[in-house]
């Protein structure tokens, strides 16, 4: 099992960062325009049972990713968990904790790749290089979006 962790401070309180996750497109917003993501569907907003539904592509190969809401607490967090997809296991953790009048957004993953420990130990460099750029530019583009 693999862990990622990305974490920056949004100027902004949490009620603000909260109610911008909350947005119906926000999938769309916070896909970064160099990946070939298309959101196929979206079921619920971020409570316990939402679904989420899009397709990647790995090279030309496209892929479906499904994703449910296990977690929630309103203005704290919120989980999702892969239901389909390319990973073995993929757990989604979004916290939103006030630090004053702003707040400390934490995407926390934790993740298997197929293919076991031979395929984590080649592979797992370079998905978190993945995951690292997508979201400095998802936190870059939540705090132009709540800090304006």
């Amino acid at each position: 099992m693999l862990h990622f962790q990305y974490s920056s401070i949004i100027r902004a309180p949490v009620e603000v960062v909260w109610a911008f996750h909350e947005r119906p497109d926000i999938l769309q917003v916070l896909t970064p325009p160099w990946q070939p993501v298309r959101v196929l569907r979206r079921e619920g907003g971020l409570e316990i049972g939402a679904i989420s539904a899009f397709q990647l592509f790995l090279g030309p190969l496209p892929i479906e990713w499904v994703a449910r809401h296990t977690e929630y607490d309103r203005g704290r967090l919120f989980v999702d968990e892969q239901i389909k997809g390319p990973m073995d296991s993929w757990v989604h953790r979004h916290q939103f904790i006030p630090e004053g009048s702003t707040t400390r957004l934490t995407d926390s993953i934790d993740y298997a790749i197929p293919g076991g420990w031979l395929a984590e130990f080649l592979l797992g460099w370079w998905v978190d290089s993945r995951l690292r750029e997508m979201f400095r530019y998802r936190h870059e583009v939540t705090q132009r979006e709540c800090e304006s």
